[in-house]
This record gives C-alpha cells, sequence and structure tokens, in this order.
C-alpha cells in the first residue's frame, strides 16, 4: 500500500519523534520510519494512530488513484516564497461523514463572499468542545444562527455573530450544532 504519511508528515514541519510522540499510544521513530517507508506494513490501526497524530483522516494517509494529489509548487515564509527542498503534495480536502457546508454569500466578519465554511456536525454531549469557536445551531422553522460559541449555560448556547456592533444570540437545547473546521477561498 502507499501512503502519504511522509509528505503529511513534512508539510506540518513534524519529526518522525514528533509523531511518535503523537501517537496514542506513544511509539518510536524508528516505526514511524518503517511505516513511511513501507518496511513494515502499514495496517488500518496504524493508520488511525498515525492519521490522529498528524490531524488528518486515514484516507488523507492512503493515496489512491482515483483521488490525485496537489503537488507543491513553493511554501511561503516570512522571508517570501521559495522552492520546497523535496517534492512535496498535499491531499485535497475530503468530506466526512457528518461534515455539512455553510455558503458566505455577503461578506461579514472575517468571511467574504464566496467562502465555503465546512462545519463538523456534533451531537449535545460534545458542545463544549465547540467554545469559542464559529458554530452554525439550527433553529426552528428552518432558520439557522451562525457565530461564535462564547459560553454554555446548562441547555442554553450563548452566540456572538460576525461583524461589528453584533449583539449576543441566546439559543436554548438545539438538537445538534456544526463547529467550523475548514475554510474554502477562492482567491
Amino acid at each position: 500500500m502507499i501512503t502519504a504519511i511522509r509528505e503529511i508528515r513534512r508539510s506540518r514541519g513534524l519529526t518522525l519523534a514528533d509523531v511518535a510522540a503523537r501517537c496514542q499510544p506513544p511509539t518510536t521513530a524508528q516505526t514511524i520510519g518503517r511505516l513511511e517507508t513501507g518496511t513494515r506494513t502499514v495496517s488500518v490501526a496504524w493508520l488511525n494512530r498515525i492519521a490522529d497524530a498528524l490531524g488528518v483522516t486515514a484516507a488523507d494517509l492512503v493515496q489512491l488513484p482515483e483521488r490525485p494529489d496537489l503537488p507543491v509548487a513553493a511554501i511561503l515564509a516570512a522571508d517570501g516564497a521559495h522552492a520546497p527542498r523535496h517534492a512535496a503534495t498535499v491531499a485535497p480536502p475530503l468530506p466526512g461523514p457528518g461534515l455539512v457546508a455553510l455558503l458566505v454569500e455577503t461578506g461579514v466578519g472575517d468571511y467574504r463572499a464566496g467562502d465555503e465554511i465546512w462545519c463538523d456536525r456534533l451531537a449535545p454531549a460534545a458542545f463544549a468542545t465547540a467554545l469559542n469557536c464559529d458554530v452554525l445551531v439550527p433553529r426552528p422553522a428552518g432558520r439557522f444562527l451562525f457565530g461564535r460559541l462564547i459560553g454554555r449555560d446548562g441547555e442554553r448556547l450563548h452566540l456572538l455573530p460576525p461583524g461589528a456592533g453584533a449583539r449576543q444570540q441566546v439559543v436554548a437545547a438545539p438538537p445538534w450544532l456544526a463547529r467550523a473546521t475548514r475554510l474554502v477561498r477562492p482567491l
């Protein structure tokens, strides 16, 4: 199986030891190196452990023929854009289960017209993980509220909509909320 472990690890600026320490349970840098080079077989369990350590999905680590990777042409740093030292690719984002999208029609706050905001749906038990994040919350009659989750009081959520002068909104007992996880912005 061909994996993109090395490419993704390098694109994140991590060493073998960094990834090994982030694995749950931790492993050795030598093991990660063997999995990267294919000298050790990569099982589904290893793919999941390494994906969690890199902050990607297991599918992002597998190079599939029908899913082309994007070549990295340059790296932008404080001193300007420069060519990468080694050939590198990035995996385009794949929608996962539970993702919903929010399209920005008119610029508001940090968001511009044409932006896509990908959001991960969360059940009420996981609402606390979205504190201080932008969230989409369903309301009655097919309406929604979008804003920064700034507090939670029992089943009541306190949101601050984007934009200057916006007033705090309170939503009682929503069945789910969707935390913004990815911004797709056309240039």
